[in-house]
């Protein structure tokens, strides 16, 4: 897992937890590793990572293919403080932006702000400071982050905000995606099926009910994760992980044409594999079809 034990893992934490995997599954926290992508390849493993992350690797010759996707969307999103009035990207223009370094966030915004017309270079962006932080002491007037970063009303420094999400403004692009060693899926296809049909189930387990689900994930490290917090980022993410109208871990080829078409914008790289190479479908069509209950709303849509 490119990322530490939390809510965006909640599918694979659940799904090992309660044993939904027919085989025998480790998970690894390995959170930010500029080389995750070719270190899941080399150890012939699965892996969930930003969609961004992966198809970058997979220009690179990174031996591997996506199957399936937690986060349908990105979970990107700009923040501003509620008093500001910067409710719109066109608020943004001669503003100051917070970003992170490296990350997906910068690379989603120019696209969005390239696709209304906006001029992007009369946008400051301030490195490194992505955090609510730098927002609340004015240090910027808007950050990039997660969509689950945004703070709890229940906490008492709360503070209102603003939220514009890219999806609003036509930016649809994969979000967390599964992928495996290429070796992996051709050597042992029967183990991604499997573990694909576990982690669909431990989306379901962790959106069924709160109550039940919520403890379990906490009890994973209850030295760091916190009820209503995790609760609040699984409220947060839940339209990237159960979108209306779709499927837990159904990507659709669209968003990733839009990921591709963006990243060859922002000249990250160059498409040196096709998408048909490095995206599979078929194995969702596959468990879909050999287990039609695991696409039922009453799965999932239990009351929270």
């Amino acid at each position: 897992m490119d990322g530490s034990y939390g809510a965006r893992f909640a599918g694979e934490l659940s799904a090992l937890k309660q044993g939904y995997f027919a085989s025998p599954v480790q998970l690894v926290a390995n959170p930010g590793a500029s080389d995750f992508v070719e270190n899941v390849a080399r150890q012939h493993a699965i892996g969930v990572t930003t969609g961004q992350k992966f198809l970058l690797a997979a220009w690179r010759g990174a031996p591997v293919t996506a199957f399936g996707a937690s986060f349908l969307d990105t979970s990107v999103a700009i923040f501003t403080l509620e008093s500001s009035g910067l409710r719109r990207p066109a608020d943004l223009v001669g503003k100051r932006l917070g970003y992170r370094r490296a990350g997906e966030g910068e690379v989603i915004f120019d696209a969005m702000m390239a696709q209304l017309g906006l001029p992007r270079s009369q946008i400051t962006k301030v490195p490194d400071r992505d955090h609510l932080d730098a927002l609340r002491a004015h240090d910027v007037d808007a950050i990039i982050a997660a969509i689950d970063e945004q703070p709890d009303p229940s906490r008492q420094d709360f503070v209102k905000l603003n939220v514009i999400r890219p999806q609003d403004y036509g930016i649809h692009v994969p979000g967390l995606v599964y992928f495996a060693s290429n070796d992996l899926i051709h050597d042992q296809p029967s183990v991604i099926a499997h573990v694909l049909q576990g982690l669909i189930r431990g989306w379901q387990f962790a959106y069924a009910d709160y109550a039940r689900s919520v403890p379990v994930l906490v009890g994973l490290d209850p030295a760091r994760l916190n009820s209503e917090r995790l609760r609040f980022e699984l409220q947060q993410q839940r339209a990237l992980v159960l979108p209306t109208g779709g499927r837990i871990a159904d990507y659709d080829e669209s968003r990733w044409r839009t990921l591709r078409d963006i990243l060859m914008f922002a000249k990250l790289g160059e498409e040196e594999v096709p998408l048909a190479q490095v995206v599979n479908y078929q194995f969702l069509r596959d468990v879909y079809r050999r287990s039609p209950d695991l696409g039922a709303p009453s799965a999932w849509s239990g009351d929270n």
